[in-house]
């Protein structure tokens, strides 16, 4: 094999090892079955949600995962697979989880969420979940629930004073 061959090889797999670093959320899928028209679809809105979706060999993806330590990810790549990378841990499951409703070909297989190799049963419990700005939201208004309750006791206390002193008075 041809040196360059190699090199080019040894590129890809660090360039998608890395990228598996890097993400919050990996998703391996197999695409058997799409079209193109759909698999553009599905692209754009993956891309709305800030995920990378890349198809590349199978044997250099399994190089990068036992390179990361995710030996679990090597069974499920077989058969045509697209990874999507994402930024966020939840955006990735959702969107191809949301897409697979639709499209009975696209199948979700397994993944990498924070470091962790998970199946098929935490991806889609993945995908029930709001996006981060929703979990944010979520937070939110958690947080400011007990100190409305709080203000709320404090005002009915003040009040109730006030009303004693008038009455005294």
């Amino acid at each position: 094999m041809n040196q360059a061959i190699i090199e080019n090889k040894k590129a890809i797999v660090s360039e998608i090892a890395q990228k598996m670093k890097e993400s919050d959320s990996t998703v391996v899928v197999e695409y058997r079955g799409l079209n193109v028209a759909e698999v553009t679809q599905l692209r754009r809105e993956l891309r709305a949600e800030g995920v990378e979706f890349k198809v590349y060999k199978n044997s250099l993806t399994q190089r990068a995962a036992e390179e990361i330590g995710a030996n679990e990810l090597v069974k499920d790549l077989v058969g045509p697979n697209a990874i999507a990378f994402g930024t966020d841990a939840v955006a990735p499951a959702r969107v191809l989880a949301k897409f697979a409703k639709d499209h009975e070909n696209l199948v979700l297989k397994s993944g990498i969420v924070e470091g962790k190799v998970v199946g098929v049963d935490t991806i889609k419990e993945l995908a029930s979940l709001p996006n981060r700005e929703g979990m944010l939201s979520m937070l939110l208004s958690c947080l400011q629930s007990p100190v409305r309750g709080f203000a709320c006791a404090v005002k009915a206390v003040a009040d109730s004073k006030e009303g004693n002193e008038e009455a005294a008075a």
